[in-house]
């Protein structure tokens, strides 16, 4: 008779399990506990969805900082004074186009506007010759939709924008404040999707001569200059000529951006592992009680199981379903209120801290 495998050994015993008392009292015993495995249930599906709930936040987010890493450019050329990011001109983007190596200069215009000291947005100048920025609003608009966009004092903005102009009765157009005192007036072409909103929801996206004039920068100067540089090997040279021809300016790589991500992404998930630190310690003090109240009644259930004639590897194997059961409800329960909670909630509250 050829040996039975170990897989039709385990569902023979647990049919043989179904058809005897075992089972019956397994299920008697759950039932009969039933409000102490519930409260201990709900508990543990407490941590584990918020465990679940970071882990897919903090997953997500790095996922989209890895990918927002990749659109960015090998090396940003901009200037500062102290602190304080200060104009360029942009005659020093002809000049590092010459430079071998270099590709896809892009000069880039964009600055902060404060609606009010708590509310402001991050201005973005888009221009269509430049190829990049080109493919970026091909993305965000119809083709037949690009000229007039760009032929009309109009912007695109993000959903926070959005909900605060319209809050403030803006619902079509608003009435920008230039540096020199005169209101400007540009109308809503469209609202950026709800699905880019980690970083597009402060976004305002507009022609670049238009966001020049709003921001207040002349008609020859740039915030910064961005390139690319496709040979890896010359990115370190590359970036030695920028700095000796530009001596005056900053050239900052792709990894102080990444080196900037990351140390945001750290400082947010190690405040919030102090916060769920504290309450894996208070649930792990009311579980304690918990069991510590019922090990008098477990310890009688015991003795009348064996005063029956039970073995004490059957005992063992019953109180160890009792809780492997608990375990695995509490893991799917916590799990999937995790996945709703985030993915199809949008994480409310939680994402504050994030």
């Amino acid at each position: 008779m050829l040996p039975i495998p170990s897989c039709q050994k385990l569902i023979i015993w647990i049919l043989s399990m179904l058809n005897n008392s075992f089972f019956y009292l397994f299920t008697l015993s759950l039932f009969k506990n039933a409000k102490r495995y519930i409260a201990i249930t709900l508990l543990s599906a407490v941590v584990i969805f918020l465990l679940s709930s970071v882990l897919y936040i903090s997953g997500s987010i790095k996922y989209s900082f890895q990918k927002q890493l990749s659109l960015e450019p090998d090396f940003t050329v901009q200037k500062r004074v102290g602190t304080r990011l200060v104009p360029l001109n942009d005659s020093i983007a002809d000049k590092i186009v010459d430079i071998y190596g270099v590709s896809e200069v892009t000069k880039r215009v964009y600055g902060s506007y404060f609606f009010d000291k708590e509310h402001n947005a991050q201005i973005v100048g888009i221009d269509l010759l430049d190829e990049q920025a080109s493919k970026a609003l091909h993305n965000i608009l119809r083709k037949e939709e690009i000229k007039p966009f760009l032929s009309s004092e109009s912007m695109i903005v993000g959903e926070s924008v959005y909900n605060y102009l319209k809050s403030h009765f803006y619902p079509k157009a608003y009435n920008f404040f230039t540096p020199d005192g005169k209101l400007k007036k540009v109308k809503i072409f469209k609202v950026l999707d709800s699905r880019s909103a980690l970083f597009s929801a402060n976004l305002i996206i507009m022609p670049q001569e238009l966001a020049k004039e709003i921001v207040g920068l002349k008609e020859s100067q740039i915030t910064d200059i961005a390139l690319n540089v496709p040979n890896v090997d010359e990115r370190s040279n590359i970036r030695s000529k920028l700095e000796s021809l530009f001596f005056s300016a900053r050239v900052y790589g792709k990894k102080q951006m990444q080196e900037a991500y990351e140390n945001l992404y750290n400082y947010k998930g190690g405040l919030f592992l102090v916060l769920y630190l504290v309450v894996i310690a208070t649930l792990a003090l009311i579980l304690y009680l918990r069991y510590t109240l019922a090990n008098s009644l477990e310890k009688k259930e015991v003795a009348i199981f064996r005063a029956l004639g039970w073995s004490i590897k059957d005992i063992i194997t019953l109180k160890s379903l009792e809780s492997i059961s608990i375990v695995a409800l509490s893991f799917v329960l916590g799990t999937l209120l995790g996945y709703i909670y985030v993915f199809m909630l949008g994480a409310p509250l939680l994402k504050n801290i994030f």
